[in-house]
């Protein structure tokens, strides 16, 4: 389901919405790079969004300002939280009346460009973070001492920053764990299906 999303400076922002009849919890996905061609159909989102829904999780991913429909102009990182902050609005007015509210348990995941500016977003809403290879160079990560949940996914061989590395600045964050994906790049070719489960079991655990 195609929806807009509104954000606090003006922007309407392109979205598509996925759930089962019953949630466990709700993932809002944050796409790439828009500059290297991340959008909210790249291939680990578009993992995600198609197979969530079937366990459990519902799924709202969307373009960030600038990229496709979406209004605006790419910000270099400093206003795409806004844009995240649109998707939990709308994910946690979807979820209002589903039976418990279960589906209301929000955790945001991001890959790439996208965990970064999922990192950066502080809102009571989230429940969890999940980042899928993060280069955790792009925004202050103001999460890192929060006690909630957290947890990343990192590619044994990523283009970007080795997993190594990664582990070493996050070894003192708070309430984080950690997993490798064997034989992975950055782009997960091959092993989405690894992300997927991974993913599916945090986030329905969340």
């Amino acid at each position: 389901m195609t929806i807009v999303l509104h954000t606090a400076d003006g922007l309407d922002l392109e979205a598509e919405w996925s759930a089962p009849p019953a949630p466990r919890a709700t993932a809002v996905l944050c796409h790439p790079h828009p500059q290297y061609g991340g959008t909210m159909r790249s291939i680990v989102t578009s993992a995600l969004f198609e197979a969530l829904p079937g366990r459990g999780i519902a799924c709202l991913r969307f373009n960030f300002r600038g990229v496709e429909m979406s209004e605006g102009e790419h910000s270099e990182g400093r206003e795409e939280p806004l844009d995240i902050v649109a998707a939990l609005d709308a994910a946690s007015a979807r979820n209002e009346g589903t039976a418990g509210n279960a589906g209301n348990d929000l955790v945001l995941v991001g890959w790439s460009f996208g965990a970064d500016m999922a990192f950066a977003v502080d809102d009571a809403r989230v429940a969890a973070w999940v980042g899928i290879a993060p280069p955790l160079r792009f925004r202050e990560h103001v999460i890192s001492d929060d006690a909630r949940a957290k947890f990343l996914v990192l590619a044994e061989h990523d283009e970007f920053r080795a997993p190594d590395d990664v582990e070493a600045e996050v070894a003192d964050w708070r309430n984080t764990r950690v997993a490798v994906v064997p034989g992975a790049s950055h782009f997960f070719v091959g092993r989405t299906q690894n992300v997927v489960d991974l993913v599916a079991d945090f986030v329905g655990g969340s």
